[in-house]
This record gives C-alpha cells, sequence and structure tokens, in this order.
C-alpha cells in the first residue's frame, strides 16, 4: 500500500496505474503475456451481421481469430452482468446460444457493485449511453487491458484506465503493427 500510495497509484486516472496493475497481475500470477479482453455485445454478434460489407467482414474475421486465441489460452476473456444481461434480451435464439456457450470461457465474471454504478455514473457524464457504460466499468473492475467494440460511436470514448479499440485495432497491437 506504501508502494501505490507513494506513486499515486491509488488514482486509477494515473496514466501508470495500468503499467502498475499489469505487473502486480505478473508477480502474483506469473504470467506476463496474459492480456485481459472485454468483448461488448456489438463484438460477440458482429459474426452474425450482414457480411456483405468490406468492414463487417473483416471485424467478424478478426473477432474469430481473438476467440480463437481466448479458447488456445493465448488470452484472458472477463465478461459481466450486463453482457449476460444483453445476451438474454438477444431476440435471435442462434445468436444468443452460441455467445452464451463462448461466455463459458470466461476468467472473470464481474456482478453489479457499487463500484461498477459509481464508474458508469462518472462515465456516463461524458455522453456514453447507459449500457455502454456499464461495460466500461466492468472492464475496468474485471481489471482489463482492453475493451472491443465495433461501434464506432462508442470507440471515440476515451479513458486512462481501459482501451477501447475494435478487433482490427487489436490484432494490429498484438502484432505490433
Amino acid at each position: 500500500m506504501f508502494f501505490m500510495a507513494k506513486l499515486n497509484l491509488e488514482n486509477n486516472n494515473n496514466p501508470c496505474y495500468n503499467w502498475f496493475r499489469r505487473s502486480v497481475r505478473l508477480y502474483c500470477w506469473g504470467d506476463v503475456n496474459m492480456i485481459r479482453v472485454y468483448l461488448d455485445n456489438c463484438c460477440f454478434n458482429r459474426p452474425f451481421d450482414n457480411q456483405g460489407h468490406l468492414r463487417i467482414e473483416l471485424e467478424t474475421k478478426a473477432k474469430l481469430k481473438i476467440q480463437e486465441m481466448i479458447t488456445s489460452g493465448e488470452l484472458e476473456l472477463a465478461t459481466s452482468y450486463i453482457l449476460e444481461q444483453e445476451n438474454d434480451d438477444n431476440p435471435y435464439l442462434e445468436r444468443k446460444i452460441s455467445i452464451e456457450g463462448f461466455l463459458q470461457f470466461a476468467t472473470v465474471d464481474i456482478d453489479e457493485t457499487q463500484e461498477i454504478i459509481d464508474i458508469a455514473k462518472e462515465t456516463m457524464a461524458t455522453g456514453l449511453k447507459l449500457k455502454d457504460s456499464l461495460h466500461v466499468a466492468c472492464a475496468i473492475v474485471a481489471e482489463c487491458d482492453y475493451l472491443l467494440t465495433t461501434d464506432k460511436r462508442f470507440l471515440k470514448y476515451t479513458d486512462a484506465r481501459i482501451r477501447l479499440l475494435n478487433p482490427i485495432q487489436f490484432l494490429f497491437e498484438m502484432e505490433g503493427l
């Protein structure tokens, strides 16, 4: 605690916070390369969208590659109550079952807490919609490195505590491009 207070890292808005958090995870769990991702509902549903547009087709391929990386243990997946709720509300049974099955690979499952609500209120003040704010809050509380979405409006949001990328950008970043 002294070390965190000395560097003022107890404030999640500090740019050093993510580095420190990942260093602590490395020290405690010993895996330097394990990156934790949170995919929002738009990202999970991308493979079911009309593939007639190049951007959608490329995002689908990138999302499926990320899914493969999760199942092979190259990435950690976090999920949350809001993602599960959105999926439960999905009127398309095939999509709902497919996404529900994949969420079983999550290593972290975040329930609603007062901390989530507080962070969501903070992010809503910047103009984000309620569900997007809840996804951001859950990803932050889950200590994710990235929140992946295919929602162009949502991608405009920035926060020092979490990186928002679309699946293509994420793969480029993983490859160092």
